[in-house]
């Protein structure tokens, strides 16, 4: 995915000279070749992320599209209050890409985790919030946060955990993307890296499967329409149960057609031991089986009644 990343912004910049990249001091070795194609179109802003910020407002307002990158747990956690004055108060077309999302920085503990990255900017006024499952869904969200011309988040895992798609999709703002067929009465839709895990549960339950590379927004006819026909919903996402995906699907049907919603995501905790990318994902239930024993009886229930 990360590779994808890399090509998406070297074609962008390299077809519009308004695009300009900043960091804050990471990425080396991915920006490799964008430095090579691009330098002048690379500013390392160091390690002061707020005020990367703010002059990425001030290149927006001069007329470049800046594309601001960082760590989840810094862009937008650390730099909260710059993106909603600097730039979504005046709707400002900058595009912040929030790398290693969730819990993949498993060894580095709670400030390098991000799981609390799409609450926090939910309750932004004027930013989209695009969260891709594989390289192809990167490439198709990347495309379509520069044509939006207004504020967007994108979220990044880390972990390449392969493709589900085999071609990029056509993506319409705020619509899931179906990615597997079933004939269940119950509707699994995942984010980002949760897809696999979905697809994978999908298959084994008889489960169509949903991906949302969109988050805010969310098309509510559309999830009314899905819920209309199901008798439960299952979101999975690698981001807290609060104010995430899962909150995000209960808001929007919950006046129309609100049906039985099972939150798959992080718990009100944080990680308290120290392993690998899946020992985490196992501490906080979110590997396959812990999903699959939550997941399996619920739809069970559901495909019974």
């Amino acid at each position: 995915m990360r590779a994808a990343f890399s090509a998406a912004l070297v074609e962008a910049a390299s077809r519009d000279e308004r695009v300009v990249l900043l960091t804050g001091d990471h990425g080396y070795a991915l920006f490799d070749e964008f430095r090579r194609r691009c330098p002048d179109q690379y500013i390392n802003a160091g390690i002061a992320e707020q005020n990367m910020v703010g002059v990425a407002a001030g290149l927006a307002k001069a007329g470049f599209r800046p594309i601001v990158y960082g760590l989840s747990a810094f862009v937008p956690v650390r730099v909260l209050e710059q993106i909603k004055i600097d730039v979504c108060y005046e709707k400002l077309p900058v595009i912040f890409t929030g790398d290693g999302a969730g819990l993949v920085y498993s060894t580095l503990g709670t400030s390098h985790q991000s799981f609390e990255d799409i609450a926090c900017l939910r309750g932004v006024p004027h930013i989209d919030i695009m969260s891709p499952c594989d390289a192809h869904e990167l490439t198709a969200c990347m495309s379509t946060a520069l044509a939006l011309e207004s504020p967007v988040y994108m979220r990044m895992g880390k972990a390449d955990l392969g493709a589900v798609h085999v071609q990029a999709p056509s993506l319409v703002r705020g619509e899931l993307v179906r990615v597997q067929e079933g004939n269940a009465p119950v509707q699994l839709i995942a984010t980002g890296s949760m897809v696999k895990a979905a697809c994978a549960l999908g298959a084994e339950l008889g489960v169509p499967v949903w991906s949302a590379p969109w988050i805010k927004p969310l098309d509510a006819g559309q999830l009314s329409s899905l819920a209309a026909q199901s008798r439960a919903i299952v979101t999975l996402e690698e981001h807290s149960a609060a104010g995430g995906l899962g909150a995000a699907v209960l808001e929007a049907i919950s006046e129309t057609t609100p049906v039985p919603v099972l939150r798959i995501g992080v718990g009100e905790r944080f990680s308290e031991t120290c392993g690998s990318y899946a020992h985490a994902m196992r501490e906080h239930g979110l590997d396959l089986a812990s999903v699959r024993a939550r997941v399996a009886p619920f739809v069970g229930k559901w495909k019974m009644s």
